[in-house]
C-alpha cells in the first residue's frame, strides 16, 4: 500500500472541497444559500459552464474505458471522445439553450410542459434508473482507481471514494461543484501532460517503437482514428450517434445548462467546453496502445496494462498527481449524476405528487441532500459486488431515445400526448424484445445487437411522426410561445 501517495490525494480532495465550501459560505446569506444548492442560483457563467459541462461527462469512462478500449481497437477509440464533442456542441446550440430558454429545472418537468403529468411521470421513471446506472459505474471507477494505485481491494476503494463523492457534491451543491470542476481542470490538464512528457523519455523505444509494434504486427489500423470498416461503422459512427441522441436530453448533461445566467451563456460555453473534453482522450487512448506494446506491461492484460506502465514509469508525485487527476474527473461526473438524480426525484416526485408544500429553497435543499445520500449507499451497496453494470447502462440508454424524439417532435412541429405516449410504449418494449430475445437475429441484424439505441430510435421516430400526424393535438411549443416569452 502506498500510503504516501493515499495521503497526498486524500488531502488534496479534502482542502479543496472544506475550503472552497468554506469560502462559498463566507460570501452567501441566508436564502440565497438555500436558493444556490440544485441550480447555483441560475447565475453560472460561461466560463464556469464550460468547465462543468466538460466535465460532467467525462468520467470513468474516458480513463480506464479507454485504456480497455484501446487494448481491443486502437486509436478508433478516439470517436467515443468525438462523440462527445459532438454531444456538447448540439448541447450548446440546441437542447441546452431550449431547457435554459423555457427555464425548467428537470427534463421531466419540460416533458410535462409539452405532454403533461403522465409524460412527466414516464420520464422520472426511465431518467432515474439511467442516472442510478452510470452512478454505479463510476462507483466502480473510483474503485479500481484506488485499488490499482494504492493497493486496496476494490471493495474497499469504492467506500473511500464514495464518502470524498458524497462531501464533493453534498456540502455546497452546484456553485460549489463548478469551482470544484475549475481547480480540477487545471490539474488534470497539468497532471496528464506531464505524465505524457515523462512517459516520452522513459518508453523502452519512445513513441517511434509504439508506433514499430503494431506495423511489425500488422496492425497498423490500431494507429488510425479510422480503424477498419467493421470497427469504424460498429462501434465509431455508431457511438457517435448514441451518446448525442441519449445522452443530449439526459439530465446529468442538461443540468449545468439548466444553471446558466442566460441563454447566450450556454452558447459561448461551446468552444472551451468542446475543447476540454474532447483533448483528454488523446493522452489516454495513446497511454493505452503504449502499454500493449510493452511486453511486461502487456501480459497485465487490457485492464491493468496502462495503470501497470504509468505504476512502473512514474514517479510518485507524479502518480499521485495522476490520481488526483483520474479522481477529479470521476467524482464531476459522479456529482453531476447524484446532482440530476435527485433534483428529478425531488421535484418531478416528492414534491410533484406527494409534499407540494415543500416546495421552497430551504426544503428542496434539505430533499436533494438527503436524497443523495441515499442514492450514494444504495449504489454502494451494488457496485462493491461489481456486477456487469455496463450492459445494463447500454439498454438504459435507449429508453432515452424516444425522449430525445418526442422533444423535437413537441419543441417544433406538433404535440400530441397520446402519440407521445404510445411511441414511447413501442420504443421501450423494442429496446427491451433487442436486449431480451433473439430479436436481432431473427431480423438479420447481429451487426447492431448491442446497439439499442438504432431499434429505438426507428421505433419511436416512425411511430411519433405518424401518430402525431393523424392524433389530435396542439402546435409546437415555440409555435405558440414567443422566444422572448419563453426565456422569462
Amino acid at each position: 500500500m502506498r500510503i504516501g501517495i493515499l495521503a497526498a490525494v486524500l488531502a488534496y480532495e479534502i482542502i479543496s472541497i472544506l475550503g472552497i465550501t468554506w469560502w462559498l459560505k463566507t460570501r452567501r446569506h441566508g436564502a440565497d444559500k438555500e436558493h444556490s444548492f440544485a441550480l447555483g442560483g441560475r447565475d453560472i457563467g460561461w466560463v464556469f459552464l464550460s468547465v462543468t459541462l466538460a466535465l460532467s461527462v467525462l468520467g470513468s469512462a474516458h480513463i480506464l474505458g479507454m485504456f480497455e478500449q484501446s487494448w481491443h481497437l486502437g486509436a478508433v477509440s478516439l470517436w467515443f471522445s468525438f462523440a462527445h464533442v459532438a454531444l456538447i456542441v448540439f448541447i450548446c446550440v440546441g437542447s441546452g439553450r431550449w431547457v435554459r430558454r423555457l427555464g425548467v429545472s428537470s427534463m421531466p418537468e419540460l416533458t410535462s410542459l409539452l405532454y403533461g403529468p403522465t409524460v412527466r411521470l414516464m420520464t422520472c421513471c426511465v431518467m432515474i434508473p439511467l442516472l442510478f446506472g452510470i452512478l454505479t459505474l463510476e462507483m466502480q471507477g473510483l474503485g479500481i482507481v484506488f485499488s490499482l494505485l494504492c493497493g486496496f481491494s476494490i471493495q474497499t476503494g469504492i467506500l473511500i471514494g464514495c464518502v470524498i463523492g458524497c462531501a464533493y457534491v453534498i456540502l455546497g451543491g452546484l456553485e460549489e461543484i463548478v469551482f470544484l470542476n475549475l481547480l480540477n481542470a487545471c490539474v488534470k490538464y497539468v497532471g496528464i501532460v506531464v505524465a505524457m512528457i515523462f512517459l516520452t523519455y522513459r518508453l523502452p523505444q519512445g513513441w517511434s517503437g509504439v508506433e514499430k509494434f503494431y506495423l511489425d504486427a500488422d496492425q497498423a489500423h490500431m494507429l488510425s482514428i479510422w480503424g477498419t470498416h467493421d470497427s469504424l461503422i460498429s462501434f465509431g459512427i455508431g457511438v457517435v450517434f448514441a451518446v448525442v441522441v441519449c445522452q443530449s436530453v439526459n439530465q446529468m448533461a442538461m443540468h449545468p445548462v439548466m444553471a446558466a445566467r442566460d441563454e447566450q451563456s450556454v452558447m459561448k460555453a461551446m468552444w472551451p467546453a468542446a475543447l476540454i473534453n474532447g483533448l483528454f482522450a488523446v493522452f489516454t487512448v495513446s497511454m493505452g496502445l503504449a502499454a500493449k506494446s510493452i511486453p511486461e506491461f502487456q501480459a497485465l492484460g487490457p485492464k491493468l496494462a496502462a495503470p501497470g506502465m504509468l505504476l512502473a514509469y512514474l514517479p510518485p508525485w507524479l502518480v499521485a498527481l495522476i490520481l488526483a487527476v483520474f479522481l477529479g474527473s470521476i467524482l464531476s461526473v459522479f456529482s453531476m449524476i447524484c446532482l440530476g438524480a435527485a433534483t428529478i426525484f425531488t421535484k418531478d416526485i416528492y414534491i410533484n405528487l406527494y409534499n407540494p408544500a415543500a416546495a421552497n429553497p430551504k426544503s428542496e435543499t434539505l430533499a436533494v441532500r438527503i436524497t443523495i445520500v441515499v442514492l450514494i449507499l444504495l449504489g454502494a451497496s451494488i457496485a462493491r459486488s461489481i456486477p456487469p453494470i455496463a450492459a445494463a447502462v447500454q439498454w438504459l440508454f435507449a429508453w432515452c431515445a424516444p425522449i430525445f424524439v418526442c422533444l423535437i417532435v413537441g419543441l417544433f412541429w406538433k404535440r400530441s400526448t397520446a402519440a407521445t405516449i404510445l411511441a414511447m410504449v413501442g420504443a421501450w418494449a423494442v429496446n427491451t424484445a433487442w436486449s431480451f430475445t433473439d430479436l436481432p437475429s431473427w431480423l438479420g441484424l447481429e451487426v447492431i445487437a448491442h446497439s439499442n439505441v438504432y431499434p429505438a430510435v426507428v421505433v419511436s421516430l416512425v411511430l411519433q411522426l405518424v401518430l402525431t400526424a393523424v392524433l389530435k393535438g396542439e402546435p409546437g411549443y415555440f409555435s405558440v410561445v414567443p422566444v422572448a416569452a419563453a426565456a422569462e
